[in-house]
């Protein structure tokens, strides 16, 4: 291998592609690269009309390997007028590549260099950026924080009644917690884990301190997320599932630094919201409420699938009875007040708006009935099942913020995993009606995406592609392989920005850096392997509060018209990295990892 030319390939490509000076034709790849089975395909960006583009495809010591020809896309996005498709999946060879176009005036355009193959271990950044994020010891700053977390409201017991809700993860720069983002970030770090299981390494202690422990890293951090759910339901008729709120965001703090005064002093004691599944909020902005089920059930099946795991795992079996009984006692609660909760405000009218629960009873039925083998379970799955059908954003095409989360309706994954061939059959139907809405949406558009430009954009992108990778494991079928790999593309970098939408991911390419999180804002940390929130409809952006950019945006002569992008930390609807959106990762690179 010639390491001068490697330098040479990497230093041109960073130089036309990662300056800011406008260029009338850029061309436009997935940064980290392709897996090698998959679809491939590049994008030549113009100003101008261009006769049959050709783009060389060279390996890295600049040996031309192939020669094609780009196809005029409908659908370009100012301020490119013309965009051509490069369809090169026909390319199999492993190794590491970039592409070259010769313009009009001979000047040389190269793209960024980019792999075939199968991804390095990308999700082990991503466990460890959710172990960053663990509240009451925080392993990256080697701290206690949030000690006296928390103080009951709402709840059946008096207001401002001590409760133990210690731990968790904080949830998105700041450090709030929330059993909305919570329970799906430890369901999505358990089916992870279960997508592979060999592939997990051991470098860390339950703590989170480097030190191996014969566990998993990737389990050490589930099982950090099952002891929190178990700590917001003390009793068979108990469930908290918010710690403090939007009085938190008083500027940027490390966690263990907690300014933020809720009555009882700063770094004190933090609001402990019941759920009650009614209308709450401690000022003007209330949350609506019709019951507790989606909170209940998702935090069920999730505790149902610890008890699969852990129960296999000698030394783990007494921590998994526990998940289990709290696992039937809260679809127990469930079923007893059937609706929705959604996450409380304080100060601003942002919360999350889940308002969909019956597709999270059918994943806490489907996954205690693989558990129990009970027939009950088995007919209450089909029942939810029936009651949220197709049903999602993908349906409706518009969402407010968190709306029918999480996203990707794994109750009915669940129901197919255990079901009749009938169940089977039913189940594939409802995710291939919805991903033919998002295939004829993706058709619009040279980048073939689908996914709604709202608030969190990134996690509906990566839903999308954790929904076709479901599809395909359900019936074999490649049929939505493209669209998978369109939208992973997108959050790897084949974009308006050319930049990647994971912190730091991957390496040697333009990632997000300037993040609306405190690490960065305080000590100029990346912190490697989160999603960031994504692109933003320019309608929304422009009413989102607060929001001064501390620099002059970097992607100006790159931003579309109707959508937008900064890497700036104040910008935080779109540069914020999220935790569940990061777990929702997790389950993409875990499957590209081991093609």
């Amino acid at each position: 291998m010639n390491i001068f030319r490697i330098i040479v390939v990497t230093f041109f490509c960073l130089c036309f592609n990662f300056s800011k000076a406008e260029q009338d034709i850029e061309i436009r790849v997935n940064l980290a690269g392709y897996p090698t089975e998959n679809p491939k395909k590049a994008i030549v960006l113009s100003k101008n009309n261009l006769i049959k583009p050709a783009l060389f495809l060279k390996d890295e010591n600049g040996t031309v390997l192939n020669k094609y020809i780009g196809v005029l896309s409908e659908g370009s996005w100012y301020p490119f007028s013309y965009s051509y498709v490069i369809d090169f999946s026909d390319f199999k060879q492993k190794g590491t590549y970039y592409f070259e176009f010769q313009d009009e005036q001979n000047q040389n355009i190269l793209s960024n260099t980019f792999i075939i193959g199968s991804y390095p271990s990308w999700d082990e950044d991503v466990v460890g950026f959710i172990r960053t994020q663990r509240c009451g010891f925080n392993p990256h700053t080697k701290e206690f924080c949030h000690q006296k977390d928390g103080l009951s409201f709402f709840g059946i017991r008096p207001d401002s009644t001590k409760i133990d809700a210690t731990g968790g993860w904080h949830d998105a720069g700041d450090q709030l917690k929330y059993l909305i983002t919570g329970s799906n970030t430890t369901a999505r770090l358990l089916m992870a884990y279960q997508i592979n299981p060999k592939i997990f390494l051991d470098k860390f202690d339950s703590k989170g301190l480097e030190g191996t422990n014969d566990l998993p890293d990737i389990l050490d951090e589930a099982k950090w997320g099952l002891e929190w759910i178990l700590k917001l339901h003390p009793k068979p008729n108990e469930l908290y599932h918010q710690v403090a709120d939007d009085r938190d965001h008083r500027g940027f703090k490390l966690p263990h630094e907690e300014n933020a005064d809720y009555g009882w002093g700063p770094n004190s004691f933090r609001p402990v919201y019941f759920a009650d599944g009614k209308s709450q909020g401690l000022s003007k902005y209330k949350s609506q409420a019709t019951g507790i089920s989606n909170l209940a059930g998702r935090s069920a099946a999730t505790l149902a699938m610890g008890y699969e795991i852990f129960n296999n795992l000698k030394g783990y079996e007494a921590f998994a009875k526990t998940c289990l009984q709290a696992a039937l006692e809260l679809y127990d609660m469930g079923q007893k007040n059937e609706g929705y909760q959604q996450g409380n405000s304080f100060g601003a009218p942002y919360r999350y708006e889940e308002n969909t629960w019956a597709d999270d009873m059918e994943w806490a039925a489907a996954q205690l009935y693989k558990i129990s083998k009970k027939q009950k379970y088995l007919k209450d799955a089909r029942k939810y099942a029936k009651i949220i059908g197709n049903w999602s954003w993908m349906e409706r095409d518009t969402a407010n913020h968190y709306e029918m989360y999480p996203f990707v309706n794994m109750g009915h994954y669940a129901l197919w995993q255990v079901g009749s061939e009938k169940d089977k059959q039913q189940m594939v139907a409802y995710y291939e009606h919805n991903l033919e809405k998002i295939q004829k949406k993706a058709s619009e558009n040279v980048y073939g995406v689908g996914h709604l430009f709202i608030w969190c954009s990134n996690n509906l992108a990566a839903a999308v592609a954790t929904q076709c990778m479901l599809y395909e494991e359900m019936t074999g079928s490649k049929k939505y392989r493209t669209l998978m790999q369109d939208h992973i593309n997108w959050l790897l970098g084949l974009n308006p920005w050319s930049s990647s939408m994971i912190t730091g991911i991957p390496e040697n390419a333009d990632t997000p850096v300037d993040v609306h999180m405190p690490f960065w804002v305080i000590n100029k940390e990346i912190i490697k392997g989160s999603l960031v929130d994504g692109p933003l409809w320019t309608t929304i952006l422009e009413k989102m509060i607060a929001i001064e950019l501390s620099e002059p945006d970097e992607y100006e002569h790159l931003q579309p018209k109707h959508i937008k992008y900064r890497d700036d930390w104040m910008d935080y609807s779109t540069n914020e990295p999220t935790l569940d959106g990061s777990a929702e990762l997790l389950l993409i690179l875990t499957h590209l990892s081991d093609e």
